[in-house]
């Protein structure tokens, strides 16, 4: 069973970093694209950056530049690097496999403050 745990989020000024890991497991990470996702309040789930079984990542536009995704396979672990977070920012964050989904984590929260 594909089980993901996601950690690292927390409370952030504008302008600070944070790294968050997503642990999975019951998942071959060389044949599928694990995504990060991330959901505010009143808005809809969107999709932050994904990397590829090969390891190739895209980030939407609207946060390159910003935030980063990267992997150890080793370790079974996608990390998604995040600086000078802004408000905006704010929303809980999941990873997931993309495009099609399999059983969501509970996420980490990411609240950063002006």
């Amino acid at each position: 069973q594909v089980q993901f745990v996601e950690s690292g989020g927390g409370l952030m000024q504008a302008g600070g970093s944070l790294r968050l890991s997503c642990a999975a497991s019951g998942i071959t990470f060389s044949t599928n694209t694990i995504a990060w996702y991330r959901q505010a309040p009143g808005k809809q789930r969107e999709l932050v950056a994904r990397i590829r079984g090969s390891g190739t990542t895209t980030t939407a536009d609207s946060l390159k530049g910003r935030f980063t995704i990267s992997r150890d396979s080793a370790k079974k672990t996608v990390y998604l690097q995040m600086n000078s977070l802004q408000p905006e920012d704010t929303a809980l964050y999941y990873c997931n496999t993309w495009p099609s989904l399999l059983n969501w984590g509970q996420g980490t929260q990411v609240t950063v403050s002006s």
